[in-house]
């Protein structure tokens, strides 16, 4: 039986990478469905974002802001709603919901918010812990084609075992590609690094 229906919050579905690889036998079905929920966790940790979670369901995000600044930048990206913006002064305080392009204004293309008077100069948010919460949606309908061909290359590579540098197959010798030659790499191989960077929070 051939599985269709994405593993909640994946960003690729069995059918994606099957099609994708030319697979039509189901024998590694439960194999590459394992394989596919731990990449995309893999991926949505190494670019710091979730990518698909949180496009049509919102995400209540609590920042805490230590020292004199106007802006906060959210975790997840693009921004596509914000809901509400709260902000407190204290612990023992209650968040006051702020006016967007009275008290705060969004620059989608940094992710970002910016505090602000009701003149639209800049003022610095409260200094505290939790001082600031966002809710929000973010991220896409469905995963960037582009980002979608690393994620599936991203399979192929864990599972054929390409990470092993060294492998014997029928007695034969076969020598891997190292996983890469880029300074500060953390081991996934080039090609797929360099689309991961793309959607990478840093």
């Amino acid at each position: 039986m051939a599985y269709t229906t994405p593993s909640t919050n994946a960003l690729i579905t069995l059918s994606d990478y099957k099609t994708s690889e030319g697979i039509q036998s189901t024998k590694d079905d439960t194999k590459l469905e394992l394989l596919i929920d731990s990449v995309s966790q893999l991926v949505k940790t190494y670019c710091g974002s979730s990518i698909v979670d949180f496009y049509s369901s919102a995400k209540t995000e609590v920042v805490t802001v230590n020292w004199a600044s106007n802006i906060i930048q959210l975790t997840e990206c693009p921004i596509v709603f914000i809901i509400s913006v709260k902000e407190r002064d204290s612990l023992s305080s209650s968040y006051t919901t702020l006016v967007e392009n009275t008290d705060y204004y969004v620059e989608k293309s940094t992710d970002s918010i910016y505090r602000t008077t009701s003149s639209g100069s800049t003022k610095n948010w409260e200094i505290g812990p939790g001082s600031v919460e966002v809710q929000y949606t973010a991220g896409y309908a469905d995963c960037p084609s582009d980002l979608k061909l690393a994620v599936i290359d991203l399979i192929t590579y864990y599972h054929k075992d390409e990470h092993k540098t060294r492998q014997t197959i029928a007695g034969a010798s076969l020598q891997n590609q190292g996983t890469t030659s880029q300074r500060g790499n953390v081991g996934f191989p080039d090609h797929i690094k360099r689309v991961l960077d793309l959607y990478k929070n840093f």
